[in-house]
C-alpha cells in the first residue's frame, strides 16, 4: 500500500465521491490519504445510472472506455398491469450531438464503477486504506484526525479533511454539522439477484401506482444479475434469502416461473431527503451522501456525489499550489444549491412513481446544471443571452491548418485551465471552426476569450481588451486560438 506520510488532505470514505476526489488530487500532485472504515469494497448495484454529465467527467478522468465496457444502455421497459396486460415502452433515444457527446444515461453496477475508479487511483500508486475508522477530529493550525485500524491508533495531521463517508457520516457528526430534512414514509428493498425465467431484454415493472404490490425487476447491464426494487410496508421483517425473495416476487408479480437462485447483495431501507446545513466547517468538507441523501428515483445520487468531488478537487489543488484559500468557500456556494434542486427532483419523481407516472426528462441528465451565480465568474462585458460564465462548456469539433480534427473536450482534458481566444491574431495553436458548431454554441465575437475551468465549466467570458482579468485564475493554463 502506498500513501502519503504528510498528506495535505485526508479523505474519509472510498465510495464514488471519495474515489473521484482522490483521482482529482492525484492528477494535480496533491499528497493525500484515503481511508474507509469498511473492511473492503462495496459489492452491490445501488447507484447504477450514470448520467451524461458524469460520463463527460469520466472521459476527462480517463476511465470512460472501461465504464462503457462494464455496463450498457438502459433496456426498454415492460409494464405489467394487475389485470395481466403488458405494455412495452421503448426508451426514447436521445442521439449524441457535437456539443453533447453523450445523449443517454449508462447503466453500470456501482460496485463495478467503484472498482474502475480504484484501478485508476492505483495508477498513481495509491490504495484505499480499509478497516480504518475516524474516531475523533481536533482542529488547530492543522486538522488532527484520530484513526483506528488493525495496525493500531494513529493521530494524523493534515491541512484538510473531507467526509465522503455516507449518509451516517462520522465526520459530519464529529464536526457538529446538522443534517436537516425528512423521512419520506417510504420503506423499500433493493437486491441483486441471480434470477431465472425473466426476459432480460426488458426492465419489468409490475403494478405501477400500487405501493403495496409494486415491484421492479431490472437486468443489470454487463452482468448476469437482476436488480429487484420494491416498496415495503412500514414495519415487519423482510426475508432476503433466495427462497424468501422468490416468494416475494411470486406474490407481487403473480408468477411462479421466476426463481431466485442466489442473492449477491440486498438492502432494506427507509427513504430520506436531507441536506447538510453547510458543506464546510473550517478545514472540514463534506461531499456526496455525507452532504445530501435522497430517494433513488431519477438516478441522481451517485452523479451528484461525483460532481461534488470534481468541483472540490481542483479547488483544493489550487489552494495547495498557492491560490487564495477563499476559493474553497465557492465549493458550498456552487454545490449546495445543486443538491437542493436534486433533492426536489428526486422527491417529485418518487411521488410520480407512487402514482405510476414517473418520467425522467432532460433535467435528470445534469447537462444544464450551472454555476451562474458563483462569485468566481467574470463576464466583461456582461452577456444577456447564450452561454454565460458558470455554464457547462459545450463540446465542438475544430480543425487544424493541416486538416487534423479535434474535439474541444480533448483540449480541455486534464487538470489545467483552458483559454480559447477567438480571432486571427494571438498566441496558441490555431484551430478553425469549419462547420460553425463552436460559433453556434459559444456565440463569440472577434476578440472574445473563453476561460474554461479544470472541471469543464466556463470561468470567464472576456471581450477584446479585457483579457487581463485572467490574472485572478491560478494554475496551468493552455491557450488555443480559434481563427
Amino acid at each position: 500500500m502506498i500513501h502519503s506520510e504528510n498528506p495535505s488532505v485526508l479523505i474519509c470514505g472510498a465510495g464514488p465521491a471519495g474515489l473521484t476526489l482522490a483521482i482529482c488530487l492525484a492528477r494535480h500532485g496533491v499528497p493525500f490519504r484515503i481511508v474507509d472504515k469498511r473492511p473492503g469494497p462495496f459489492v452491490g448495484s445501488r447507484g447504477k445510472g450514470i448520467q451524461p454529465r458524469t460520463l463527460e467527467i469520466f472521459e476527462d478522468l480517463g476511465v470512460l472506455d472501461r465504464i462503457l465496457d462494464a455496463g450498457g444502455a438502459y433496456p426498454s421497459q415492460c409494464v405489467h398491469s394487475a389485470a395481466g396486460d403488458r405494455i412495452e415502452n421503448g426508451i426514447s433515444a436521445v442521439s449524441p450531438t457535437p456539443t453533447e457527446p453523450f445523449g443517454q444515461p449508462w447503466m453500470v453496477m456501482q460496485s463495478l464503477t467503484e472498482g474502475i475508479l480504484r484501478d485508476c487511483l492505483g495508477t498513481f500508486g495509491v490504495s484505499v486504506e480499509w478497516s480504518t475508522e475516524v474516531t475523533g477530529v481536533t482542529r488547530g493550525d492543522a486538522v488532527s484526525t484520530q484513526l483506528t485500524s488493525p495496525a493500531g491508533d494513529e493521530a494524523l495531521a493534515s491541512r484538510y479533511v473531507v467526509g465522503a463517508d455516507g449518509g451516517r457520516s462520522t465526520l459530519r457528526q464529529q464536526s457538529g454539522i446538522s443534517f436537516p430534512g425528512n423521512t419520506l414514509g417510504v420503506r423499500a428493498v433493493v437486491a441483486d439477484l441471480e434470477l431465472s425465467g425473466l426476459d432480460t431484454r426488458y426492465w419489468h415493472r409490475y403494478n405501477e401506482g400500487d405501493m403495496t404490490r409494486q415491484v421492479s425487476l431490472c437486468p443489470l447491464q454487463g452482468t448476469s444479475l437482476v436488480q429487484l426494487q420494491a416498496p415495503l410496508p412500514p414495519d415487519g421483517e423482510v426475508d432476503v434469502t433466495p427462497d424468501g425473495l422468490s416468494r416475494f416476487i411470486a406474490e407481487r408479480c403473480g408468477r411462479n416461473d421466476l426463481h431466485v437462485s442466489a442473492v449477491s447483495w440486498a438492502s432494506v431501507y427507509a427513504m430520506n431527503a436531507r441536506l447538510a446545513d453547510r458543506y464546510r466547517d473550517g478545514s472540514t468538507f463534506l461531499v456526496g451522501d455525507a452532504a445530501h441523501i435522497h430517494p433513488p428515483t431519477g438516478g441522481q445520487g451517485l452523479n451528484t456525489s461525483i460532481q461534488d468531488a470534481y468541483n472540490l478537487g481542483w479547488k483544493l489543488a489550487a489552494v495547495h499550489a498557492g491560490a487564495d484559500e477563499r476559493l474553497l468557500d465557492t465549493y458550498e456556494e456552487e454545490r449546495r444549491p445543486i443538491a437542493a434542486g436534486m433533492l426536489g427532483l428526486s422527491t417529485r419523481l418518487l411521488d410520480a412513481a407512487s402514482k405510476g407516472s414517473m418520467r425522467r426528462g432532460r433535467d435528470a441528465q445534469q447537462l444544464d446544471l450551472a454555476y451562474r451565480e458563483s462569485s468566481l465568474n467574470v463576464e466583461v462585458p456582461a452577456r444577456t443571452e447564450g452561454l454565460r460564465a458558470g455554464d457547462r462548456a459545450p463540446d465542438a469539433w475544430l480543425w487544424s491548418e493541416t486538416g487534423e480534427k479535434v474535439r474541444l473536450f480533448e483540449l480541455f482534458r486534464g487538470p489545467h485551465w483552458t483559454r480559447l481566444v477567438v480571432g486571427p491574431d494571438g498566441d496558441g495553436p490555431a484551430w478553425s471552426d469549419l462547420d460553425g458548431i463552436f460559433a453556434d454554441a459559444y456565440r463569440p465575437t472577434v476578440g472574445d476569450c473563453f476561460v474554461i475551468r479544470p472541471d469543464g465549466y466556463i470561468g470567464a467570458i472576456l471581450g477584446a481588451g479585457c483579457h487581463d482579468r485572467m490574472d485572478r485564475f491560478a494554475g496551468e493554463v493552455k491557450t488555443y486560438r480559434i481563427a
